[in-house]
């Protein structure tokens, strides 16, 4: 059996990851000849161009493109190995990229990983806050927190725990407009949407005896930030539903009531995200526990 150019797949990572064979010669320490030579092995091994080459461009071709995921978890893969054989026999160093929702992370993330520095004074954490549901692997995450009702990937998932959601508004817009007493009969609300949520033109409802209900929202704001709707749901704009954790405090002071006790939307958990492989530098691993044992004290299991 011949063994694969892991050398050549390295490179080739490297030309994708820095859009040249000059810069990418520059970052391995090598010759621009050397890199090219390489890039071709691979492509002869693959029979297929991996490169549109111009005198001043650089893209890849369709193959090349499907090819560059693998070749990066390759260089991906060797780096973490060696890695964490250097951290075995050293405190951990380094760089660990985290992404998290913006709200979440904003009430809940960042001090945890204030927690975390404080305890290993040689890794740093690039910490990233965002609703959107980001692709961690082609934007290069070490671990992402998502919460979600997750479909199949081949990412590393780990639950971590439930996270509940309120159907909420302010006295003062159940005053001029009433309290629902059924889901159904907020489509003759004012709605505030959430963007992000699975079907953002459709709340569904699970009720006593599992039953179930939909309604389609309309209302006068929709946002990709909770934390933005704040504002006019206090103002007495409207009903939404969002996290526990953005309205508890609202709720605990009168500023917020919540709605329908008896009706929940479908049960959300706040998971672990890490890319798919068993071998990670110890710096992630670190902190991977730790974040999974800080959150699993506030998520309702």
């Amino acid at each position: 059996m011949r063994l694969p150019d892991f050398e050549a797949w390295a490179i080739f990572a490297a030309v994708v990851e820095h859009h040249s064979f000059t810069a990418a010669a520059k970052a391995l320490g090598l010759s621009k000849a050397t890199v090219s030579k390489a890039v071709s092995r691979l492509e002869s091994s693959v029979g297929a161009t991996l490169f549109h080459r111009t005198s001043r461009r650089l893209s890849l071709t369709e193959t090349g493109r499907g090819l560059s995921v693998r070749a990066a978890r390759i260089l991906a893969e060797a780096v973490a190995a060696e890695e964490a054989a250097r951290d075995e026999a050293s405190a951990p160093k380094g760089t660990v990229r985290l992404a998290s929702p913006m709200s979440f992370g904003l009430l809940h993330v960042a001090p945890v990983v204030a927690d975390f520095l404080a305890l290993y004074p040689g890794v740093a954490v690039d910490l990233h806050l965002s609703d959107e549901k980001i692709d961690i692997i082609d934007m290069g995450f070490d671990i992402a927190l998502r919460i979600a009702s997750l479909p199949d990937s081949s990412l590393r998932v780990r639950r971590l725990g439930g996270v509940e959601a309120r159907i909420v508004a302010a006295p003062s817009y159940l005053e001029r407009h009433g309290r629902p007493s059924h889901p159904s009969e907020l489509s003759e609300h004012q709605c505030l949407g959430y963007a992000y949520i699975d079907t953002p033109d459709i709340w569904r409802f699970l009720g006593p005896d599992r039953e179930e209900a939909s309604v389609h929202p309309v209302g006068p704001l929709r946002s990709n930030s909770g934390d933005a709707m704040l504002p006019a749901l206090r103002a007495g704009q409207g009903i939404a539903i969002l996290p526990d954790f953005i309205v508890h405090q609202d709720i605990a002071e009168g500023r917020l009531e919540s709605l329908l006790p008896d009706w929940s939307p479908p049960p959300v958990a706040l998971h672990l995200l890490t890319p798919p492989g068993d071998l990670r530098p110890a710096r992630v691993t670190l902190l991977v526990e730790f974040l999974a044992t800080r959150f699993r004290t506030i998520c309702t299991g």
